[in-house]
């Protein structure tokens, strides 16, 4: 992880959201020294439970600066994180509500509203969020126990279609002017994230999101809540890079051509976002090659079927490809290792090695060994030059 990009990503994001609450998905990558580097940058956090929360003060973050996102919580994590500080949450039932107000009183809480995901690479579907209705009830329900209401929405990860993030601030401005006849003000608008990277090809530019969010958000709120946004993968990804190392090439089933080659990280140690081949990383060889390509099968290391990274997104690779040979996977600094197993197959999870100037000032910093990677990227035949 490049901890100074982590920072210049941040500060991107500060420039085009002014005036804006930034908190970073800590799920995305959770190293230390990255949560330091936001910490440093400015950036507050957004949590999905007690222990990302302990971490995120253990690297000197502010309680008021930290929001405890997950609708999905024990009594337990709300009194623990309300004994901690934190007084915002999420919320999308009416039971929540009221748990926040017994164990968390006096707190803010965003209702949040459900989605279609349209468009995304990852839409949470029915599993949160209130209908139109049922967040008005919500958002009244919270203000009878003594609650500070906002509403909250999330687009879906790796969201590409800036119509969603019009369709859901649409809504909240419905949600808004409904609440209003009851004298209730909304006080905060919660974007959530879902802010898209390139991978093979490119993407909504952050930029045109911003625009679409700060000149709906003025038009359409009779009183202009205080937004908040809550990156994840925009922050890290591109700060990142999985080494692996090729195991094994061979031409299976027999009698075809098909050349499979085998790395040592697979879907299971790192690389969980391949599933479906919904996100296809870009590729490098980490030394020079002068070798004609040939399509290959990409599978990862363990002892199951589904261990396989890109089956019908055909990457093309030289044909001196062998046992030994490292391969840098690129844009791989969000949901890789804070997504690893505990162990399948006695395979460690990802090792986190953080280079830069940012996160650890006064700590000596790791850094990496090795030959430098080739400048060719190596991209699925379906994608396009980036």
């Amino acid at each position: 992880m490049d901890t100074d990009l982590v920072v210049q990503r941040a500060d991107l994001f500060k420039s085009l959201f002014p005036a804006t609450d930034i908190r970073y998905a800590v799920k995305a990558n959770p190293a230390p020294p990255v949560l330091r580097a936001l910490v440093s940058a400015g950036v507050g956090f957004d949590v999905a439970s007690v222990a990302e929360l302990e971490l995120c003060l253990s690297c000197d973050a502010q309680p008021a600066d930290i929001v405890f996102s997950n609708p999905i919580k024990k009594v337990s994590a709300i009194a623990a994180a309300h004994k901690l500080g934190v007084t915002h949450f999420t919320s999308d039932s009416i039971s929540d509500v009221e748990n926040l107000a017994q164990f968390a009183p006096r707190s803010e809480v965003s209702i949040r509203m459900v989605a279609s995901g349209s468009g995304a690479v990852g839409p949470f579907g029915n599993k949160f969020g209130c209908g139109p209705a049922e967040t008005v009830e919500a958002v009244l329900r919270a203000v009878e126990v003594g609650l500070r209401p906002g509403i909250a929405f999330h687009v879906g990860s790796q969201q590409n279609d800036i119509d969603a993030w019009r369709e859901c601030i649409v809504a909240a401005a419905e949600v808004s002017r409904a609440v209003e006849s009851s004298g209730v003000t909304i006080g905060r608008l919660n974007i959530g994230g879902g802010f898209p990277v390139s991978y093979d090809r490119a993407c909504l530019e952050l930029v045109d999101i911003a625009r679409l969010v700060h000149t709906l958000v003025a038009d359409l709120f009779t009183v202009r809540p205080q937004v908040m946004v809550e990156p994840g993968r925009y922050l890290v990804a591109p700060a990142g890079i999985v080494e692996a190392e090729v195991v094994l090439v061979s031409r299976r089933p027999a009698g075809t051509d098909l050349r499979w080659v085998f790395l040592d990280v697979g879907r299971y140690n790192g690389l969980p976002e391949v599933e479906n081949e919904a996100i296809k990383y870009p590729l490098s060889l980490v030394r020079a090659h002068s070798a004609p390509t040939e399509e290959v099968i990409l599978s990862g290391p363990t002892c199951d079927g589904d261990d396989i990274l890109y089956q019908n997104a055909r990457y093309r690779l030289p044909l001196d490809l062998g046992p030994g040979d490292r391969i840098r996977i690129h844009n791989t600094g969000a949901y890789t290792a804070s997504y690893s197993s505990v162990g399948f197959n006695g395979i460690p999870p990802l090792q986190v090695i953080c280079v830069g100037t940012h996160g650890d000032a006064g700590r000596p910093l790791m850094t990496t060994t090795g030959g430098e990677p080739t400048s060719d990227l190596f991209l699925p035949a379906n994608g396009v030059e980036l």
